[in-house]
């Protein structure tokens, strides 16, 4: 003899698990097909499943089922989980859409091939510059890399100002030469 949902039912609501486990085997598959029917989305189905024997577990104590199936009482579950579910769901989106749109995160890469760009092509200006006379090198880092003035220049380096801009004119004639468009890959100087 088929012991009845209400006599299952009334079983959980004392304590015994292994009744809820029968009322669990017999109504899974049922309420899983009505929850995909209701959202057309199989995780969506398992999800509200869940929520709906979870729900009924909670209250196995509160509820006391009337007719003899428990099926229209979890059928019903499910449904209001699902509808519940949907809610939340629109007001989360609806909240989205009340949020400022979020600042557009740069592209990094093209400041990485840039700065890649820029060190390979500092290289080949300081390997061009370690060709040059090192009173010329000297003037040129002092000057045109670091900014110093002339005047302040040729106080550390203890010459003429009209030194140091002589040497800062040939370090300068020399590179351009250097890496003038019809010499550069050809290592011409």
């Amino acid at each position: 003899m088929t012991t009845s949902d209400r006599q299952l039912w009334a079983a959980t609501a004392a304590g015994d698990d292994d009744a809820f486990g029968v009322l669990f085997d017999r109504y899974l598959k049922a309420v899983n097909n009505h929850c995909f029917r209701l959202t057309g989305n199989w995780a969506l189905a398992d999800d509200a499943t869940s929520s709906t024997f979870f729900a009924a577990w909670r209250q196995r104590n509160a509820v006391t089922l009337v007719h003899d199936s428990a099926l229209p009482w979890l059928l019903t579950v499910a449904t209001n989980t699902i509808r519940n579910e949907y809610r939340s769901r629109r007001r989360r989106e609806a909240l989205l859409e009340r949020l400022p749109s979020p600042v557009p995160t740069p592209d990094h890469a093209d400041d990485v091939a840039e700065r890649l760009d820029d060190e390979q092509r500092m290289a080949e200006v300081l390997a061009a510059s370690e060709e040059l006379p090192r009173a010329e090198r000297e003037a040129l880092a002092l000057c045109v890399w670091a900014g110093v003035s002339y005047a302040d220049a040729a106080e550390v380096l203890g010459i003429a100002e009209v030194s140091v801009r002589s040497r800062v004119s040939r370090a300068k004639s020399r590179l351009t030469r250097r890496f003038e468009p019809a010499n550069v890959g050809r290592g011409n100087r």
